[in-house]
């Protein structure tokens, strides 16, 4: 809490706060400031009445809760969803997904799949995403023409694709992108090398050292199957996760985006170097890739974050479906009712993401002095009433449908259910005849 100011760009008045840090906390009758960019006050309503704004939000029977954080996704591949449904991963990627990414990504494909998934992410309650994809210049310009907060985790292969030759190609293709976003305040650029299994171990030495001279952080595909760590102890004599630790490549920085397959001694290491894990339960799920082991990560002291991957293999990007699946799934996997309570299933949501990211000084709680990154949700509907506890209501009640406003540094991208920055209706025609392009390649697949 702090001082009030005298005078602010919008003062919001809402019926709970959920500001996740303090951890559980529930604020009743508060209201919220935000003057440019960032939150300048965070009070009770009866106090908020002296302050002057040039805008007022009344949203008595709503939540306000930081913008949720996808740390782990492909936006373009939206306009993959509901392809080649129902396969194993590896069939599906190979057999699938590769060849029709092969005849159709371009930088155009990657715009309007990257505003298609902007449009989803902001009408469920989503603020900042991660991404790794190709031409991740398309998906830089799209988030930042839409005001969309984003980490591009630029791809490192060592085989060439649509977007690069080798590994030395899309670092320096990556790097510069850096470059040009270096001073942008909404996009941050990272080392997005793929997984051990299509990067060599000369070119995950090469990407730690240039990410621990920059500060730069790296984002990882890692222990995704059972299969993977198994095929990497054949073919290397050890883990995925050993692998990296010995390249110098695992530590405060790192990202590990999955991580189902995991034995006492990964969980120990992940404690030990501080790298944080990036769990996609319904993806895993969908893909029948495995179960991360969140609650025994969380009692270890790791950062756990919250992932969709792709809308091709979850399918939808909805964080408020991910983070009830990430609860749930906890329960069950450990037999556990207590496992994984609604405040540490919001916080891996918002907080923790913002920590894996490297911007919990930033984003990730409602905070005076953070970024107005910031949605509400409608809890007066028939769906989420009665109402006994707000923090339970939004893990275990709530879709992603009931969020009504989004803002992100302060501006705002929805009201009432409205986008205000993107333009549906001219967006929708670019995607049909996307679908009827890919359709016409997918007729052996299907």
């Amino acid at each position: 809490m702090s001082s009030s100011p005298s005078t602010v760009d919008t003062l919001i008045h809402a019926g709970w706060i959920v500001p996740v840090l303090p951890h559980g906390q529930v604020l009743e009758n508060y209201s919220i400031a935000i003057t440019d960019d960032k939150i300048s006050a965070l009070l009770p309503r009866d106090e908020a009445q002296s302050i002057e704004a040039r805008q007022v939000v009344d949203l008595p029977g709503h939540a306000l809760l930081p913008g949720l954080v996808n740390c782990h996704g492909h936006a373009a591949m939206t306009l993959l969803r509901g392809y080649a449904d129902d396969t194993p991963l590896m069939p599906w990627l190979e057999e699938h997904i590769w060849p029709a990414e092969g005849a159709h990504v371009s930088e155009e494909f990657v715009a309007d799949g990257t505003e298609l998934a902007i449009a989803e992410m902001i009408r469920s309650g989503t603020t900042t995403f991660s991404d790794m994809y190709f031409f991740p210049n398309a998906c830089a310009a799209t988030a930042q023409r839409l005001g969309m907060r984003c980490q591009i985790t630029f791809p490192i292969f060592d085989f060439p694709t649509a977007w690069g030759q080798d590994a030395d190609d899309y670092i320096s293709k990556g790097l510069a992108l850096r470059d040009d976003y270096k001073h942008s305040t909404l996009v941050t650029v990272v080392f997005g090398p793929h997984a051990p299994y299509t990067v060599c171990e000369a070119n995950l030495a090469k990407i730690a050292t240039l990410a621990a001279e920059l500060d730069t952080p790296v984002h990882i595909h890692l222990h995704e199957t059972a299969g993977e760590v198994l095929l990497a102890v054949e073919q290397n004599g050890e883990r995925p996760l050993d692998t990296l630790h010995r390249l110098g490549l695992l530590g405060p920085r790192t990202q590990c985006v999955h991580m189902t397959d995991m034995g006492d001694q990964d969980i120990a290491l992940l404690a030990a170097t501080g790298a944080h894990v990036v769990h996609c339960p319904q993806s895993n799920m969908k893909l029948a890739s495995g179960t991360c082991r969140v609650s025994t990560l969380l009692a270890q002291g790791v950062n756990v974050a919250l992932g969709t991957d792709s809308a091709a293999s979850n399918n939808d990007l909805n964080l408020f479906g991910e983070l009830q699946s990430a609860a749930l799934l906890a329960k069950l996997h450990s037999q556990d009712a207590t496992a994984l309570p609604a405040a540490d299933a919001l916080a891996m949501a918002t907080i923790n993401g913002a920590r894996a990211m490297g911007l919990e000084d930033q984003i990730g709680s409602l905070e005076t002095g953070k970024q107005a990154d910031l949605i509400a949700v409608d809890l007066s509907g028939p769906e989420t009433q009665p109402l006994y506890n707000p923090l339970s209501q939004l893990v275990y009640a709530c879709n992603g449908s009931q969020v009504s406003h989004s803002w992100v540094a302060g501006v705002p991208l929805m009201a009432d259910r409205n986008l205000l920055q993107i333009d549906l209706q001219a967006l929708s025609p670019r995607i049909n005849a996307w679908q009827q392009r890919i359709a016409k390649t997918a007729g052996a697949a299907q």
